[in-house]
C-alpha cells in the first residue's frame, strides 16, 4: 500500500469542522505521496516555526532544536550551503502533515515544523513554497527546491530518480461514527458504503475489495468517492456513508477535530515510509539523515509529532533510500 499521494489529490483543511481536509494521494510522474495543490501558484510564504494556530496541534514550533549541528552542517554539499536557504516544497493541502492555517497563506503542519527543525540543526534557513504535488519531484530533478516534504511514500519507482530520508511511517486507517460498529479490517466493508477521496489508492483498495466481496458471494463495497478528504468526512457524519478511509496522520486527525463526533476503527494497514526527497546522489541525503538523527535523538522529533498529534507514526532510524516495494 503507497499511503497518501499515490494518486493525486485536494484537501481544504477548514480549522476545527468536520470539513478538515486531507486524503490519500494519487500519483503522477511523482508516484505515491502526496496530495494535489491547491492550484499552481498559491501562497509560496515562507513557513516559520511560529507559525500560528490552525486548529488543534497548530504549528508552534515544538522543539525546535538547540542550534546548528556541526557534524551534520559539515556533511551539506557546497552547492546548497553556498545559498544559505534550503528550498522545501510542499503540497499544502493534506492536514495536519501540510496545509494553510485557516484564514491565510501561511503554511504549518507536521511537514513544515520537521523541515524547519532540519534546517536549524544545518545551519541553513528554511522557506516551505506551496506547489502542485506532481510538479515537486520534477522540480526537485531541475534544481528548483532542495527538498521536497510533502508526504511522499518512499518507492523503489521513486528511488530511481530522487533520494529519500524516511522519517515518519503511515498507512491507511477506517474511521467511523462514536458509537458506531467498529470496522477493522478491509474484508468488514462488504455491503457497506465507504466514503474515500476521489483518486487516492484508499479509493483503490475500496474497489478491490468489493470485487473480492462479489466472488465470495456477498454483497459488493458501495465506494463513495468525494472530490476531498472535506467532502469524505461530510458524509460520513451526515451517515450518508458508514465508514470512511484516508492516511492514518490525516484520518487520527480528523477524528482529533471531529469533537469526539468520528472515532479511529482498528488498527493501520499497508504501512509504509514516507520519505523527504531530494536531489538524486547530490550528498544532502547524508546532511538530511544527520540532522534527523540528531532531532530524534534530543527529543524535538518527538515534540513536533506530539504537537500535531501523529506521534502514533513515528520511527527511530531514519534511512536513506527505504522503500518496501
Amino acid at each position: 500500500m503507497l499511503s497518501k499521494r499515490h494518486t493525486l489529490v485536494l484537501a481544504l483543511p477548514l480549522g476545527a469542522s468536520l470539513l478538515l481536509a486531507g486524503c490519500g494521494g494519487s500519483s503522477s510522474s511523482g508516484g505515491s505521496g502526496g496530495t494535489a495543490g491547491s492550484g499552481t501558484g498559491a501562497s509560496s510564504a515562507p513557513a516559520s516555526s511560529s507559525a500560528a494556530s490552525g486548529g488543534a496541534g497548530a504549528s508552534t514550533g515544538a522543539g525546535a532544536g538547540g542550534g546548528t549541528n556541526a557534524a551534520a552542517a559539515a556533511l551539506v554539499p557546497s552547492s546548497v550551503k553556498g545559498k544559505g536557504t534550503l528550498t522545501v516544497a510542499a503540497d499544502a493541502s493534506y492536514a495536519p502533515n501540510e496545509f494553510f492555517k485557516p484564514g491565510t497563506h501561511t503554511i504549518v503542519g507536521m511537514d513544515v515544523d520537521l523541515a524547519q527543525a532540519i534546517g536549524k540543526e544545518l545551519g541553513l534557513k528554511v522557506n516551505v513554497v506551496n506547489q502542485t504535488f506532481d510538479s515537486i519531484i520534477p522540480g526537485i530533478q531541475a534544481g528548483r527546491y532542495d527538498l521536497g516534504m510533502s508526504s511522499f511514500t518512499d518507492t523503489k519507482k521513486r528511488e530511481q530518480v530522487v533520494d529519500f530520508v524516511t522519517y515518519f511511517n503511515a498507512g491507511t486507517s477506517f474511521f467511523v461514527k462514536q458509537g458506531s460498529p467498529q470496522i477493522t479490517s478491509l474484508d468488514q466493508l462488504c455491503g457497506l458504503s465507504v466514503a474515500v477521496e476521489k483518486g487516492t489508492t484508499q479509493a483503490d483498495d475500496g474497489n478491490a475489495q468489493s470485487a473480492k466481496c462479489t466472488s465470495a458471494g456477498k454483497k459488493p463495497v458501495k465506494v463513495d468517492q468525494y472530490p476531498d478528504q472535506g467532502g469524505a468526512n461530510v458524509a460520513l457524519s451526515s451517515g450518508r456513508d458508514s465508514v470512511a478511509m484516508a492516511d492514518s496522520p490525516v484520518a487520527a486527525y480528523a477524528v482529533k477535530q471531529s469533537n469526539g463526533a468520528f472515532q479511529l476503527s482498528g488498527s493501520p494497514y499497508g504501512t509504509a515510509p514516507y520519505g523527504i526527497a531530494m536531489p538524486k546522489g547530490n550528498a544532502m541525503a547524508k546532511a538530511v539523515q544527520a540532522a534527523l538523527k540528531a532531532l530524534i535523538a534530543d527529543g524535538t522529533y518527538k515534540n513536533i509529532l506530539g504537537t500535531w498529534g501523529v506521534q502514533n507514526g513515528a520511527i527511530t532510524n531514519p534511512v536513506i533510500n527505504g522503500a518496501q516495494s
